[in-house]
């Protein structure tokens, strides 16, 4: 049977559409077998939260432990700028005043001066995906709150709008500040907003965030607010925890065991 032109031209752009397609289908299927078959098994959630165990930080690492905070900015290319007023974090610690504004009461004067974890709380309803006009910054199904750097047009609104001071803006060209950089998470651009991502390119190996991976003291706890049987609410229903600035309505899903 003679085939004609254009039914050669139309098989031949089919077969390099499947060539194309073909890492990109296999990317997928790698992921979602890595949903699955996850080696720490909390790859995929409802809602994801985090609880720091703040009595055993200061127990165990006297406060001054920066394990967790090296891990995390080593595996996403933080850089170390010197200079207070362009310093790019994703995870620090803060003094209890300062961290928690206004919760201060007679009962909790041996909170005072405390150093405390903090982070983007990845909140339930994040003011800053309000805010953003290009959805450079948006919420995942699991409660992920994201950065897309290439969305980004540095216009800092989402860091006016964030009450816990959880953004970072690029001033400058972070390679100078790096020393090994880690070639499998990129470098962000000069201009552009960052911050704490729950580490979603390692959920989605079926690994733990790098700074929960990275506690010696188990004072960090990764899991599914949504799963009554997760260690989560476990810790939730037999702990005293507190949440940052819960009075604003953002329902941050980071919370803190104090006692």
């Amino acid at each position: 049977m003679e085939m004609t032109r254009r039914a050669f031209l139309k098989m031949g752009g089919l077969g390099l559409l499947g060539i194309l397609a073909a890492p990109v289908l296999d990317t997928l299927a790698r992921t979602d077998l890595g949903r699955v078959m996850g080696a720490s098994g909390v790859t995929t959630a409802k809602r994801w939260a985090l609880v720091v165990d703040m009595k055993k930080c200061w127990e165990n690492g006297n406060g001054s432990c920066r394990d967790c905070i090296l891990a995390c900015h080593r595996t996403h290319n933080v850089p170390a700028i010197p200079d207070g007023q362009e310093q790019v974090k994703w995870i620090w610690t803060e003094r209890y005043e300062n961290a928690f504004p206004g919760q201060e009461n007679e009962f909790a004067q041996n909170l005072l001066g405390q150093p405390f974890l903090v982070l983007c709380n990845h909140c339930s309803d994040p003011p800053c995906v309000r805010v953003c006009p290009t959805q450079a910054t948006f919420k995942r199904e699991d409660g992920v709150v994201m950065m897309d750097y290439h969305r980004c047009i540095g216009c800092r609104y989402c860091m006016a709008a964030c009450p816990y001071g959880a953004r970072s803006f690029n001033f400058r060209d972070a390679r100078p500040y790096l020393g090994q950089p880690n070639p499998a998470y990129p470098v962000r651009e000069r201009g552009v907003v960052e911050k704490c991502n729950l580490c979603e390119e390692r959920l989605a190996e079926g690994l733990l965030p790098a700074c929960v991976e990275a506690c010696r003291y188990g004072a960090l706890v990764f899991g599914d607010l949504e799963d009554p049987a997760s260690e989560v609410r476990e810790i939730l229903r037999t702990r005293y925890t507190i949440r940052r600035k819960p009075e604003l309505g953002t329902r941050p899903n980071v919370y803190y065991v104090v006692g």
